[in-house]
Order: structure tokens, then C-alpha cells, then sequence
């Protein structure tokens, strides 16, 4: 799918971590839930055109992320374990591995935060700052075919403006946040029929980076207005 972002491990890697991250896009694709069976080992080896050993390997690389468990007997085969929860953000669908709080958590204590720092920011930004945040919005903008990059970009934007502010215990968080978020993120794909929900997005952001440029506080608490109505309706 155009625009998807490519499961780890697929960009090269061995064969079996070919294989494992193309069990991994099938549970991310499919919505498998935990317990839904993928099929026998010697049905996997078939559909993959593998080894038995390259698939064992894959299996356990899948094993050790707990994404799949391997059971035997007459009613056994590969199942999905503890599949990436997915989330659901700005007209981008997320999910995410290896977290040990619900990702929506983490997400709602950056929304919060991302509603802090601005007004401080319009009264601190340097014109270095200002800078960072007009660079990241461009990144932003050209990532029309690419939802990793736009959310990487997007997390960038709003890291500029958390710096911009000088609250170091605060930013100090919200780097941490945004560091989990990006580290833990194993798949990104924009939401189907989403454009005109992203052009908004961008033109909220953009007038953002505006305001604290132009240290306008009236035009700020308007589009911090709608930025937060885009984040209830997207939740």
C-alpha cells in the first residue's frame, strides 16, 4: 500500500527476518487479535518458500517480541500472542511494540503537554527556535507519501516549540514521551479517505508556527483551539 511504512527488519536483513517481519505486517494488516491461529509450522515453511530452519529462526525472533507462541499437538500451530496495539492519530494509524503502558496514555500526557508549552513559547522562542519549528514543518508538508516521516516531523515540530518554552523538567518529559513513542513505533499507514483531515492538520500547524513567530497570543488560543478539537476528533 502506497504510503505504508515497512515493518522492522524488512529493509534487508536475513531471510528469516524477512519472513518474520511479513508474519508481522499480516497481524498488523489483518487485525489479528491474540489467539488467531496463522497455521502450522509446515504450512508457514510452505507459504513462505523457506527452510525449516530459516523459519524456526524467524519464529523465534517472533517468540522473543512475544508477538507470537508456538503450541503442539493435534490442535497446535503458530498464534498470535500479544499483537502491536494500534492507535489511531491525525489521520494516521499507529502501532506500536514493546510498551509497558498503553500507548493512548502516552499519547494523551503529550496532547496535554502540547497545549502547555506554546503560549510560553510565543513569549520565549528565540529565532533559533523559530527556525527549528519552520523545519520540521516543511518536513511535515513533504511527507505526503510517507506517515513515519510525517510523524516524525510532527514530534519534532512540537519538541521545538516544548524547547522553545525553557521549562527543562517539563521538556525533559516530553522528550522521554516522545522517545518511547518513536523507538516503540513498528508500523505507520495513513488512514484511508484522510487527505482533507492531514491539509487541516498541516494548516493548524502551520498558523501555529506563525503565531509563536509572530508572538500573535490572540491567533494562538484560536488555533490552539482547534488543534485540540482535531485531537477529540481523532482519538
Amino acid at each position: 500500500m502506497p504510503g505504508d511504512a515497512t515493518p522492522r527488519g524488512s529493509r534487508g536483513g536475513s531471510r528469516a527476518q524477512q519472513v518474520a517481519a511479513e508474519i508481522e505486517a499480516r497481524i498488523l494488516a489483518d487485525h489479528l487479535s491474540a489467539g488467531s491461529r496463522l497455521g502450522l509450522r509446515t504450512e508457514l515453511i510452505s507459504r513462505f518458500e523457506v527452510s525449516p530452519s530459516v523459519m524456526n529462526e524467524a519464529l523465534g525472533i517472533l517468540r522473543e517480541r512475544d508477538l507470537i507462541a508456538v503450541r503442539t499437538g493435534p490442535n497446535g500451530g503458530v498464534f498470535v500472542a500479544n499483537p502491536p496495539p494500534q492507535v489511531r492519530l491525525g489521520g494516521v494509524d499507529l502501532w506500536h511494540q514493546g510498551l509497558t503502558v498503553d500507548p493512548e496514555q502516552l499519547l494523551e500526557a503529550r496532547t496535554y503537554l502540547d497545549a502547555l508549552f506554546p503560549p510560553v513559547a510565543l513569549q520565549r522562542a528565540s529565532p533559533e527556535d523559530v527556525r527549528a519549528m519552520e523545519w520540521a514543518l516543511h518536513d511535515m508538508q513533504a511527507a505526503s507519501d510517507d506517515p513515519r516521516a510525517y510523524l516524525d516531523a510532527n514530534m519534532r515540530l512540537h519538541l521545538a516549540i516544548a524547547r522553545a518554552s525553557r521549562i527543562e523538567v517539563l521538556v525533559g518529559l516530553y522528550q522521554t514521551i516522545v522517545s518511547i513513542l518513536g523507538a516503540t513505533l513498528t508500523k505507520a499507514t495513513y488512514v484511508e479517505g484522510s487527505e482533507e483531515l492531514r491539509r487541516h492538520n498541516l494548516d493548524v500547524h502551520s498558523n501555529l508556527v506563525a503565531a509563536i513567530r509572530d508572538q500573535d497570543a490572540v491567533a494562538l488560543e484560536k488555533i490552539l483551539a482547534l488543534h485540540r478539537q482535531d485531537m477529540v476528533r481523532i482519538a
